[in-house]
């Protein structure tokens, strides 16, 4: 295929990391109007392949060659800005906009800046005091409002809730140009992905359609050259009985011949068996799991307190802010439930959790524990562990082997399930990344033998594959399942029901699932979390002015740079504590400086969201 038919190309391409090598000897190319979906495991080289394609690193060897005119936006997962820059100053410059009235007109950046919650954030809003996702909403918005030949994309859905990632498929799927996009959010891919790239020992594989339909023809390039391992045919036709049993639009795109793969999975049963696993949970967890009853919880903090440049004149110094989460709430919980729970952001989703597993309290009402529940949370946060110690001494410290279902599986087995291979299993804890030490804290709530498990966005930073694994082990956890995700695919697969809290203080059961719940947030049921003391309520609740608004809206911007510093402080801790591991004394010290630091952090979110409920009004 001769250049000037795509819009980049790149032959022959060798790249190498140090004695690893990345890509060997790959050769493939993007047309006018392709959408590509990228996946892989961590550290196989997608951003690697991103780079090269778009000019950022050079091949050892090999050459890559772009058309002459190609206009390209690229969105890397570092979320730089220009320093002393507005969002306004980023996504809507002057040298293309020079009045305002030239952007105002047009629907498509009205839809960009709407989706991306850039009109809420306020255009005049500098970006160096934001936090990292709201600095990488601006970027995203600066690359979708261009009219681009080619637009690059790496993890565009991070940062992103259930509703902001349901608009950004449907705007780039409308939008004309090439697409390239790297992503673990499965049903993003199958919303946006005519062709997906899978990177792999060096190599590109190239399967047409999106994730269902790559699913499909890797499952019938194994069987055909047989070397893919039991096991992990074992999952992949897992994953294929689910797809099949779902709807009929996940396989509507695949051209290529199925028949092969549909032999895989004649005799396969459905990936859990519901009645013997609930069976089970109540042998172990009794009638009883949580109860909620009558609950409710507000979230109170300062409001704002500098309003010198408010034209309208000083207000009360110290005026109260509170937001109520949750207003005689009742909710059931049984043994064996999968259920997955969404909201808009700010609706209390991970404060729920918090109550279940008694780290917040309620206000008022109860929360009743069965007591053969042994819970296990996962929390947003990695637990820092001892950056000495090795992966699979971390594992073990919890058990050597742990029993899940009717399996009896040991650390070192369940390790490279994970994604830990056997010589990485002897690594460092200090020297693994973000995603690994994720992998790392779900192992060890794994080894713990729990029979609740409770998960607060348990797919970030996973790849594809490990969360592959991770839903085989939960389809025989014979235990209840709650999970808080931002993630589609995930939370249809691993739940069986969905609730969703409406920002007005209510959880309401969604038959319907996610689907439901984007139907009613576009028919205006579920409310903005500003909302919800309003819409719960007393009649008599004071109506927050323009100029209470305005100072709001300051003390956010103070907040949010409060936490970036809190941010890097903690950091900066987890790095001393890691260099004087062998000194108790010293590590003493810096444990007490921890633990200031997030006390404090805890506080100033807790007064960001108080301030966020005046500054919306």
């Amino acid at each position: 295929m001769s250049a000037p038919l795509n819009l980049v190309n790149i032959e022959r391409v060798h790249k190498a990391h140090g004695t690893t090598v990345i890509l060997d000897d790959v050769s493939l190319g993007i047309a006018a109007g392709e959408r590509i979906g990228v996946v892989g495991r961590n550290g196989g080289g997608k951003s690697t392949l991103l780079g090269v394609l778009t000019g950022t690193q050079e091949p050892d060897s090999g050459r890559v060659t772009r058309r002459g005119d190609l206009a390209m936006g690229v969105l890397d997962q570092t979320g730089t800005l220009p320093a002393g820059t507005t969002v306004r100053d980023v996504v809507l410059p002057t040298s293309r906009f020079a009045h305002e009235h030239e952007w105002a007109a047009d629907p498509a950046v009205r839809s960009v800046l709407t989706g991306l919650e850039l009109d809420r954030m306020g255009l005049d809003s500098p970006v160096a005091p934001m936090s990292g996702g709201e600095r990488r909403r601006v970027a995203l918005a600066a690359q979708l409002i261009r009219p681009l030949d080619l637009l690059v994309l790496d993890e565009p859905t991070n940062h992103l809730d259930v509703e902001g990632v349901a608009w950004l498929a449907g705007y780039v799927r409308a939008r004309a140009g090439g697409l390239v996009v790297v992503t673990h959010d499965r049903w993003f891919l199958d919303e946006v992905s005519t062709t997906t790239w899978e990177v792999a020992d060096g190599q590109v594989h190239a399967y047409e359609g999106g994730y269902s339909a790559y699913t499909l023809a890797r499952a019938e390039r194994a069987r055909i050259s047989s070397v893919v391992e039991d096991r992990r045919m074992n999952l992949v036709r897992k994953e294929l009985a689910w797809l099949r049993r779902g709807p009929p639009a996940r396989t509507s795109k695949p051209k290529f011949r199925i028949d092969a793969a549909q032999a895989l999975i004649a005799d396969e049963p459905p990936a859990r068996d519901k009645m013997s696993l609930a069976n089970f949970a109540a042998k172990r967890l009794g009638k009883t799991v949580y109860d909620v009853e009558g609950v409710t919880f507000t979230v109170r903090g300062r409001g704002p307190v500098d309003d010198r440049d408010d034209p309208a004149g000083p207000a009360d110094p110290n005026p109260p802010a509170e937001r109520t989460l949750f207003r005689d709430l009742t909710w059931h919980v049984g043994p064996g439930d999968r259920i997955g729970i969404v909201g808009v952001n700010g609706a209390g989703k991970t404060s729920l959790l918090k109550m279940l597993v008694g780290e917040t309290q309620p206000d008022s009402g109860d929360i009743v524990v069965g007591q053969t529940v042994s819970a296990a949370y996962l929390s947003q946060h990695v637990t820092e562990l001892n950056p000495k110690q090795r992966v699979l001494e971390a594992v073990q410290d919890v058990a050597r082997i742990a029993r899940i279902g009717n399996q009896e599986i040991s650390a070192s087995t369940l390790a490279e399930r994970f994604g830990f291979a056997a010589n990485r299993q002897w690594t460092p804890v200090g020297d693994l990344s973000g995603g690994e030490r994720r992998r790392l804290q779900l192992l060890r709530l794994l080894m713990g033998e729990p029979n609740v498990l409770i998960l607060d966005e348990p797919t970030n930073d996973l790849d594809i594959d490990t969360l592959t694994a991770l839903e085989d082990l939960l389809d025989g956890f014979p235990g209840t399942v709650l999970v808080v995700s931002h993630d589609r695919y995930f939370v249809d697969r691993v739940c069986d029901s969905v609730v969703a809290l409406m920002g007005n203080g209510s959880l309401a059961a969604l038959p319907g699932g996610v689907e439901e719940y984007l139907r009613r947030r576009a028919a205006g049921e579920a409310t903005l979390p500003g909302a919800s003391t309003a819409a719960v309520g007393s009649s008599s609740a004071p109506v927050v002015s323009a100029a209470d608004a305005r100072a709001a809206r300051k003390e956010v911007s103070r907040l949010e740079r409060r936490m970036l510093k809190l941010d890097g402080d903690e950091k900066k801790l987890h790095q001393q504590l890691a260099d004087a591991a062998t000194d108790f004394a010293r590590s003493a010290e810096l444990d007490a400086q921890l633990r200031a630091v997030q006390a404090e952090k805890e506080q100033v979110e807790n007064d960001w969201l108080a301030a966020t409920e005046v500054a919306e009004g």
